[in-house]
């Protein structure tokens, strides 16, 4: 190709790669599979996320709150939302006022603890988390439409497999600093 810019195309190259750009030819094949295993990662997360702010106009943080209320019809208290998810109690107190604020969950103290607030959905709220989780599923189908249920499988089994490993050699909490 005459007067193709060889810089413009590996930059191009290096943004469809993502993290697998990093990868040579010489890498062992578990950093290999690492950057692939990111890659996918990432690629399949902002999809998602550019389908649930178009589709329902919702972050893909509000759609994981709302998940993790789905699961648990009689609610959560907020220390036990934030802990599932992985956030500090301001941002699950930040969700709670702007999902409130929709419609979506409501918040009342709890019976045991007056410290504490359980968080449940409306029935608006369940109504709505359950349109996009509907198209959640979908999305996710359509884009693991490239493998075969046996290929899933395969590779399914063999991240279990690994997980299992990683479990066995993680520190316990007595070992950590």
């Amino acid at each position: 190709m005459a007067g193709r810019d060889p810089a413009r195309a590996q930059l191009r190259d290096a943004r469809e790669l993502g993290h697998e750009a990093r990868a040579r030819a010489g890498d062992r094949a578990a950093l290999k599979l690492w950057l692939r295993m990111l890659s996918c990662t990432t690629q399949i997360e902002a999809e998602i996320r550019r389908r649930l702010r178009a589709g329902f106009g919702i972050s893909l943080a509000r759609f994981d709150y709302l998940a993790q209320l789905h699961r648990r019809p009689d609610g959560l208290r907020m220390r036990d939302l934030s802990r599932s998810l992985m956030v500090t109690g301001g941002n699950v107190t930040g969700l709670t006022d702007e999902l409130e604020r929709d419609g979506l969950v409501v918040r009342e103290s709890s019976p045991t603890d007056g410290r504490s607030w359980i968080v449940r959905l409306t029935p608006q709220g369940r109504r709505s988390f359950e349109a996009m989780a509907h198209a959640h599923e979908g999305w996710i189908l359509e884009l693991f439409a490239g493998l075969d249920d046996r290929g899933l499988g395969q590779l399914y089994a063999r991240l279990g497999e690994l997980r299992v490993t990683m479990m066995r050699n993680e520190p316990s909490p007595e070992d950590t600093p």
